[in-house]
């Protein structure tokens, strides 16, 4: 299977149309529909429609695409780390995270390297863990962000000392907006909007059945802006961590943490012996050093620094 013909057909799954998608790569209409005819012919299944209204996946073409992608990313990647694979330090560094307040741990990091190693670029995937842990198996991402247990097995992981607060987002019209902390218990009867992570929502749900059993899930999200837009429009009150949405101001919302505190508890991970570029490796020794360096104040004051 030649990389080469994976563009094409990637090219012509994004354009739907094999006449825009010829045009984009500078080929003939014929020739691409032969290079891709030949690929239907080598997996011995059909994997693109054809018809008046233009180009569809079929169920095998759609697998195809998924990997497809995959693989065109990764070779992109692996080119691109060759190419740099010299006595600088340059290249870029991928990581992948939830939706934390954390980053700004990893920002930090980022930010203090730019002074020494302005050749060293970020590329930033945000997603829940499953999305996450996914391209880090395959070799997508150099580090993950995540949430919940870690399999050592596997991968090497820090626990990441600015642990991210349960709560509610609500708009501050709302009775429960007067209080300063609310309970499980306080949010029966409510609308609630959840975040959709296995790890979270399967935890939040369990919570709220025992507790609040009259309050409705009407919703779930993946990113929190979308979930404050709902929020803001009277859809439901979001159960969501602390920091993520700013409600400072004149917002229309308001964030009460959860009483007992209720705290998610991240991780930054990498596979286990990995074959990293220098500027990853770069990257990773710094950022060891940083969490070693944090005391108890400056926790407390990246805590307080939104």
């Amino acid at each position: 299977m030649d990389i080469r013909v994976l563009r094409y057909f990637l090219a012509v799954a994004r354009e739907q149309s094999f006449s825009t998608a010829a045009e984009r790569l500078y080929l003939s209409q014929p020739t691409l529909s032969r290079q891709l005819k030949e690929l239907e012919d080598e997996l011995g299944k059909p994997l693109l429609i054809r018809s008046n209204k233009g180009v569809t996946l079929t169920e095998e073409g759609m697998i195809l695409r998924k990997r497809a992608e995959e693989i065109v990313e990764l070779m992109d990647k692996t080119e691109q780390e060759v190419r740099q694979s010299n006595d600088n330090v340059s290249g870029t560094v991928y990581i992948g995270a939830g939706e934390t307040y954390a980053i700004k741990l990893i920002a930090d990091t980022a930010h203090k390297l730019r002074k020494d190693y302005p050749n060293i670029h970020y590329s930033f995937f945000s997603g829940n863990g499953t999305d996450v842990m996914e391209k880090l198996e395959h070799g997508l991402m150099d580090f993950g962000l995540i949430f919940g247990n870690v399999d050592r097995t596997k991968y090497e992981a820090i626990e990441i000392p600015l642990h991210d607060t349960w709560g509610v987002l609500m708009r501050r019209n709302e009775p429960l907006a007067k209080k300063e902390t609310v309970t499980v218990a306080d949010i029966a009867g409510l609308d609630l909007i959840i975040p959709r992570q296995p790890n979270h929502s399967t935890m939040l749900s369990e919570l709220i059945a025992e507790q609040a059993p009259d309050a409705n899930i009407v919703a779930e999200y993946n990113l929190i802006y979308n979930a404050s837009v709902m929020v803001n429009e009277g859809i439901g009150s979001a159960i969501s961590l602390d920091k993520l949405i700013n409600v400072s101001g004149d917002s229309r919302l308001c964030f009460r943490p959860f009483e007992p505190r209720r705290e998610a508890v991240s991780y930054f991970i990498w596979k286990r012996y990995p074959v990293f570029t220098k500027a990853a490796s770069t990257f990773l020794e710094q950022f060891r050093k940083d969490l070693i360096s944090l005391t108890s104040r400056d926790l407390s004051k990246n805590i307080m620094n939104i």
